[in-house]
């Protein structure tokens, strides 16, 4: 469900001029996002690749829910209801 050390390592390898277009396709391409599952990013690679605001503007357009949690934002790719568990 969540990205695979491999994952996270290439996303940490990204050239810094990659194109915010391209990376969104990307995530939401993936097997677990079509899949309708969860897939995490870093806060700091949302931000230098696209921005807070156009990254969370792309989740409310697909109907999606996220939190952010400390460094990752975790996507839920789906319209389920969210509960918290504290």
């Amino acid at each position: 469900m969540f990205t695979t050390t491999r994952q996270a390592d290439i996303m940490d390898n990204m050239p810094r001029h990659m194109n915010a277009e391209h990376w969104i396709r990307h995530i939401f391409s993936s097997k677990s996002a079509r899949d309708g599952g969860v897939v995490r990013r870093k806060v700091r690679d949302v931000e230098r690749i696209i921005g807070s605001g156009a990254f969370e503007a792309e989740v409310r357009r697909r109907g999606y829910r996220a939190v952010q949690n400390g460094q990752h934002y975790v996507v839920f790719c789906n319209a389920e209801r969210l509960r918290l568990i504290e």
